[in-house]
């Protein structure tokens, strides 16, 4: 059983999507022709050592290889944004809707786990760009209207540019919303003095400003709905203005992997060479 639970149920000949207790008591008896309990089903899993855990996406499509070489890429981007006085964003949008985020709440067992919502409608949302520096803690946001295009981009970029006067490099994916005239225009503008680098693909894991979209939804979203617009638009103006006094919570909750795997190889190669030929920032644009 332990060895059947850690790969997909339907390896084991479970037509379930996912291992839950039901899917340990058919395969108990299909096995061992033993019927058990939904009690007995969970203190078995409990006692072979398994907990229950959000999961997270394995990105599957991404490309090990061009990950790999982005960690070498940033390794030496952080260094040169070090020694030049370099600010480093890492920026990414979202969407917030007026219903409720459903979340795993404590309720007592064998009560339903239930969440109020007045069902609003799907045009009662905001959406965001915001940006976070992992070395200061510092956070931008900007209210988008409608979705997010070029031209809110450039705006973003605008807005960022104006609020921090050291030279600028912005890590974002590669969203069709950062490509466009609106950039291309905005980044032509004398003395700008800001880079754009792009992720590789299929890697938010690699983004830290998807850290505060996860952490609003858990303070302002989790199983709560707010109803409308304007009650979001409320919430979320409290959260990102009590940002400013959590400095250090953000840089902690925003460290991904992307910055364990650099430090790791810094660690070891202290001075990482630039790639053959290579620029790696126009390289990776």
């Amino acid at each position: 059983m332990k060895a059947a639970v850690q790969v997909p149920p339907a390896a084991a000949g479970i037509t379930l999507a996912d291992w839950n207790w039901k899917g340990v008591r058919e395969f108990t008896q299909q096995r061992f022709a033993v019927r058990l309990s939904k009690r007995s089903c969970v203190n078995y899993l409990h006692r072979l050592g398994f907990v229950v855990k959000r999961p997270k996406k394995r990105f599957l499509k991404a490309d090990q290889a061009k990950r790999d070489a982005f960690v070498t890429a940033y390794a030496i981007l952080l260094r040169e944004a070090q020694e030049q006085g370099t600010k480093l964003f890492f920026v990414d949008e979202a969407h917030f809707r007026a219903d409720a985020d459903l979340r795993g709440k404590w309720v007592l067992e064998g009560q339903p786990a239930l969440v109020d919502s007045t069902s609003p409608r799907w045009g009662e949302k905001v959406s965001y760009s915001s940006a976070v520096c992992l070395e200061t803690g510092e956070v931008e946001v900007m209210e988008l209207e409608g979705n997010s295009t070029a031209e809110t981009s450039a705006a973003f970029l605008k807005q960022v540019r104006g609020r921090h006067p050291e030279p600028l490099v912005v890590v974002w994916d590669n969203s069709p919303a950062h490509h466009g005239d609106a950039i291309r225009a905005y980044l032509s503008t004398p003395a700008v003095h800001l880079r754009l680098v792009n992720l590789p693909a299929y890697s938010p894991d690699f983004n830290g400003d998807e850290a505060i979209w996860d952490w609003a939804r858990d303070e302002i979203t989790a199983n709560t709905c707010l109803g409308t617009k304007a009650k979001v638009q409320e919430q979320m103006a409290g959260f990102f203005a009590g940002l400013a006094q959590r400095l250090e919570e953000v840089k902690r909750r925003c460290r991904t992997v992307l910055q364990a795997r650099t430090e790791a190889l810094l660690a070891t190669t202290p001075q990482v060479p630039l790639p053959q030929h290579v620029d790696p920032i126009v390289h990776l644009v």
